[in-house]
């Protein structure tokens, strides 16, 4: 089954050093890189590389930055018919502080020409998602442009997953729309308006996402794992733990939501399609960068013998 992505590129320009800094300090940094980013590319990207049959949608500038998104996507065989060029708007950057002691990362991004998506891109666009079995959008595109997309998606049959990142507000009637809900416990605490640390947390807080119409709960939690639950069985799948040690965790949660779609497409169950999500995920945090981490499929099988 095909699989289409909605979301924003953006140039990650990454900073690494020993901490991230507060406000108002300067600290001296080791080394910066620039790649691919932005949450949609690189759940498009973890996709292709897992495997899957994926069409990308977004809007990109003018300029070098949106010659290195076709690059990527023509070496990841990703179909980008639904991409549009913006000639006033640049492509997106981000700017990410990554602190190379821990992996953990602070991230800033500005979306550029993804910015002005609006409903009318989408309409443009519906051939690609009627062709497509499952729909994957963020939260970094225009919130209106977005549920409208979810919206036109149900109503063209496909699985719907929201990865409601970053986390914003928006009607609760768009729950409804949702088949997959997959924020990470940060997330979660905020649409909930409480702390989710616990697994005795994740269930009381599946529960109130399925009562709001959400029909699968998937709440990552790092190194912890990933909980699920819908109305038939919920279940915590533990992190997959690798040999290599943690080196940078940007895009994990991207690759966790590519390659989880790839499991739905490939017919496994929610249980093994969570369990090979953790595994790319956990191949991720391993390499620096977001897009650039993304494991490919020999990276895959050196790690498994389930696929």
């Amino acid at each position: 089954m095909s699989i289409c992505v909605f979301g924003i590129f953006v140039a990650d320009l990454c900073f690494f050093s020993d901490s991230i800094p507060i406000k108002g300090q300067t600290i001296l940094g080791k080394k910066h890189i620039i790649g691919p980013g932005g949450k949609g590319s690189n759940q498009a990207i973890a996709a292709a590389r897992s495997g899957g049959k994926v069409s990308f949608i977004t809007k990109l500038g003018k300029d070098n930055y949106s010659d290195l998104a076709i690059s990527l996507y023509k070496k990841a065989k990703i179909n980008f018919d639904g991409i549009q060029f913006d000639p006033i708007n640049s492509t997106g950057a981000a700017g990410i502080m990554i602190n190379e002691k821990t992996g953990e990362n602070a991230i800033n991004v500005v979306p550029g020409a993804a910015g002005t998506i609006d409903e009318k891109m989408i309409d443009d666009c519906l051939p690609i998602i009627k062709k497509s079995k499952i729909f994957l959008t963020q939260l970094e595109t225009p919130k209106d442009a977005t549920f409208y997309a979810l919206k036109k998606a149900k109503e063209c049959g496909a699985t719907t997953i929201l990865n409601p990142a970053p986390a914003s507000a928006f009607s609760k009637d768009f729950f409804r729309l949702i088949d997959f809900f997959t924020p990470n416990e940060t997330e979660a605490s905020f649409y909930l308006n409480k702390n989710i640390e616990s697994e005795k947390d994740c269930r009381e807080a599946g529960k109130e996402f399925l009562d709001m119409g959400v029909k699968n709960i998937l709440i990552t939690l790092g190194d912890k794992g990933c909980f699920f639950k819908n109305e038939n069985e919920e279940f915590l799948i533990p992190a997959k733990k690798l040999n290599n040690p943690v080196i940078d965790t940007t895009g994990a949660g991207d690759a966790f939501n590519g390659a989880f779609c790839v499991g739905l497409s490939e017919n496994k169950n929610y249980k093994k399609s969570i369990e090979f999500a953790s595994l790319v995920a956990g191949i991720s945090v391993t390499k620096e960068g977001a897009a650039n981490s993304m494991p490919n499929l020999s990276e895959i099988k050196e790690n498994t013998n389930e696929i």
